[in-house]
């Protein structure tokens, strides 16, 4: 995430004062006489049939120490747990998904590594009483009724080519590099997020992107992230991409060769589209529209009148037809005052009053797809409209993820995933030490945030 404009200032005096709060290794209260510490465990993902651990293991030097991985599981009114997973490969940085659960019932568990159990790390944010973390207890969800009719894939923040992560503006708070020798981390995420995307039990039909694809925008970056997700396949078919602020036009000579736009260049319109130019495509009975929330200059998001104009005519014209949204920034006024640099790094106060009442007379907009702030985080619309507003978390950095939609007959479920090869997972550990080790209390989100299941009649849409 990158912060620049009037809220700079607001940001950073949080940062500041989370500085001055003891630093707590992670787990260092429980190392074991066998010197192993297992630690930041967290129930990441919890769908009808299945949920998602992730933890690491480090040693007394507090350095990644490999081991196996188990996770045991029982009734919630019961006493007895029973082995459901195991790995004996040694990682320290564990990915347990448990499948073959039944929905809506609850599960007693517990993570082992060498026969250790696993603890949260000492963030609020899995030590709160209420939290699976906290309680060892999660409860999976209740599908919508009806079928499964497609699958979408919902990323954002990507970043490629980028060397520091977690520095907000004027190269504070201290950022993240990648370990010397391995591949760049925005490689290794984006490489890691579509090799989910090809696995079966993703089944995957359309991945949905919300900007943020490059750091800045460079020929090489835009080429290159398109590259990759050409090879994944078709875009306008399998993908669809809109743009973010780190996409945007930019000045000086490495922009030259691209496509000029008043005094800047746009490599991105030379291989993904224009600038304030809204992209609709229908997939079956589904429409998904792309919006381009980005300034010329700047991390705010703005919406230009013909782009408004365009987006209310198309929803007009067909105002049931069930329809998902994505643009790069927030919308609503709850996500501007919660996020950490402010009202400013949304979108325009008047440009979101404008879309929102948009939306109040086209029922069939069913959720739009936000990231920039790199959380998870659901917020309530300012206008009484039955408008799902998701912000994604980064694919980047920690949590280092997607969600994943699964539209039934009668509503959708979402589910945040992280991402799961190993260098991802590495990545995603060394990346949770970002914003002086707070990061987790801000991106992750809760259980609620990642993992919810909403009613709706989605029933014109086909089968894929």
């Amino acid at each position: 995430m990158s912060c620049c404009g009037p809220n700079r200032r607001q940001a950073l005096g949080l940062l500041a004062a989370a500085a001055a709060l003891p630093l707590v290794r992670p787990g260092s209260a429980r190392a074991q006489a066998d010197s192993l510490i297992a630690t930041d465990l967290e129930v990441v993902t919890i769908t009808e049939r299945s949920a998602v651990l992730t933890w690491t293991t480090l040693g007394a030097d507090g350095l990644a120490a490999a081991t196996d991985s188990e996770v045991w599981l029982g009734p919630a009114d019961g006493s007895s747990l029973r082995q459901v997973f195991g790995d004996s490969r040694p990682t320290a940085y564990h990915y347990a998904e448990v499948t073959g659960l039944e929905p809506g019932r609850a599960y007693r568990f517990e993570a082992r590594s060498a026969g250790i159990p696993a603890v949260p790390a000492l963030n609020v944010a899995t030590r709160l009483p209420d939290t699976p973390e906290s309680r060892g207890v999660f409860t999976t969800l209740v599908p919508p009724p009806g079928r499964l009719l497609r699958t979408l894939a919902l990323s954002n923040d990507i970043h490629l080519g980028e060397e520091v992560s977690g520095i907000i503006a004027a190269g504070l708070p201290p950022g993240l590099r990648q370990e010397p020798g391995l591949t760049p981390y925005p490689e290794v995420m984006l490489t890691a997020l579509l090799d989910d995307m090809h696995r079966p039990d993703r089944a995957v039909d359309h991945l949905v992107l919300a900007g943020d694809l490059t750091a800045e925008a460079t020929p090489e970056q835009v080429r290159g992230v398109h590259a990759h997700l050409a090879r994944w396949g078709a875009p306008g078919r399998d993908w669809f991409a809109a743009r973010g602020n780190h996409d945007r036009p930019h000045v000086g000579p490495e922009y030259a060769e691209c496509t000029p736009y008043t005094d800047h260049h746009d490599c991105w319109a030379d291989s993904f589209g224009p600038r304030q130019r809204l992209a609709a495509h229908e997939v079956g009975e589904l429409r998904l529209i792309a919006l381009d929330t980005t300034q010329l200059d700047g991390s705010g998001g703005i919406l230009e009148r013909p782009q408004l104009d365009e987006l209310r005519d198309r929803l007009t014209a067909d105002p049931d037809r069930p329809t998902l949204v994505f643009g790069h920034h927030p919308v609503t006024t709850e996500s501007g005052w919660s996020n950490l640099a402010g009202p400013g790094f949304i979108l325009d106060a008047a440009n979101a009053a404008a879309l929102q009442s948009i939306y109040r007379d086209a029922p069939g907009v069913f959720l739009h797809h936000a990231g920039h702030t790199h959380r998870n985080r659901r917020t309530r619309p300012d206008l009484p409209i039955l408008v799902d507003f998701l912000e994604v978390a980064a694919t980047k950095e920690y949590p280092g993820g997607y969600t994943l939609l699964r539209l039934f007959e009668g509503g959708y479920m979402a589910n945040f995933h992280k991402t799961r090869t190993e260098d991802a997972r590495r990545w995603s550990s060394r990346s949770r030490g970002e914003y002086f080790g707070l990061l987790p209390e801000y991106t992750l989100g809760s259980t609620a945030d990642r993992n919810y299941t909403v009613l709706r009649d989605l029933s014109g849409l086909s089968r894929s």
